[in-house]
């Protein structure tokens, strides 16, 4: 499985991302892969390589780049609950500092570094994310209509809020296929019922999902919310989304 890391020109500078593409070359659709809190490292490089043997090509942005190349703060091999305090308290912040003019910039310049490489196609791409990563996506599908056809977000991060550009309130500008994968407590039920409504009312095709058995991070496998049958139904949701709403057109 070919794989690159590459440098992302962004107005504050440049981002350092993974890209996973199929072997034998050719053209094929483009996957802007936003990762969890933790960032980029070998288990969301595997990620990304394993959806590229399915036939994309996949790039993983640092999303963090402003505050160094992944990974920004020093990871364990395995984040248990007994690193995860010191970890947030180190990440919290500089999420924080990722503001949504910050995002749609970056998404910018992610998209169109992503649709220029010469193993993409012409044809639409998807955003896929996984906890804050989730916003990211539906941040990044909003604001690019033209171009992303497909989002799957997986036990994401905060969806619905009462700031006025909180992400459910740009949904009406969607027009890309939805999935979210929910853990167990991830969103109230009232800001899943807000989210579906604002689905609905933007006649877009979307699913929502409470994964049972499962808790917030259930689809890492380097910490111990991994569920491997949440996993497994991440794949068995994303890989169809992905297949009916990108073309592989070049």
């Amino acid at each position: 499985m070919p794989t690159k890391t590459v440098r992302i020109p962004t107005p504050d500078g440049q981002a350092d991302a993974f890209a996973a593409f199929p072997e034998g070359g050719g053209r094929h659709p483009g996957v802007l892969l936003y990762p969890d809190a933790f960032g980029v490292r070998p288990v969301v490089e595997d990620r990304a390589r394993e959806l590229a043997g399915h036939g994309y090509y996949v790039l993983v942005p640092n999303v963090l780049y402003r505050h160094g190349p992944a990974p920004v703060v020093e990871l364990p091999a395995h984040i248990d609950a007994e690193s995860r305090p010191g970890l947030f308290a180190r990440l919290v912040p500089l999420i924080e500092e990722h503001t949504t003019e910050r995002v749609l910039s970056d998404a910018d310049a992610y998209l169109r570094f992503l649709c220029a490489q010469p193993e993409v196609g012409a044809g639409a791409v998807g955003t896929v994310g996984y906890c804050v990563g989730a916003v990211l996506a539906v941040r990044t599908a909003t604001a690019h209509p033209d171009r992303v056809a497909a989002v799957a977000g997986f036990h994401p991060g905060q969806l619905v809020s009462e700031a006025p550009d909180s992400p459910h309130l740009l949904v009406p500008e969607l027009t890309a296929e939805v999935h979210l994968g929910l853990a167990v407590g991830d969103m109230t039920q009232e800001a899943v019922v807000a989210f579906d409504k604002a689905l609905d009312a933007a006649g877009v095709d979307s699913t929502t999902e409470v994964y049972p058995d499962t808790v917030h991070g259930f689809t890492m496998p380097d910490t111990d919310a991994f569920s491997p049958t949440g996993l497994q139904r991440h794949w068995d949701r994303l890989l169809p989304l992905l297949h009916r709403a990108l073309s592989d057109d070049g």
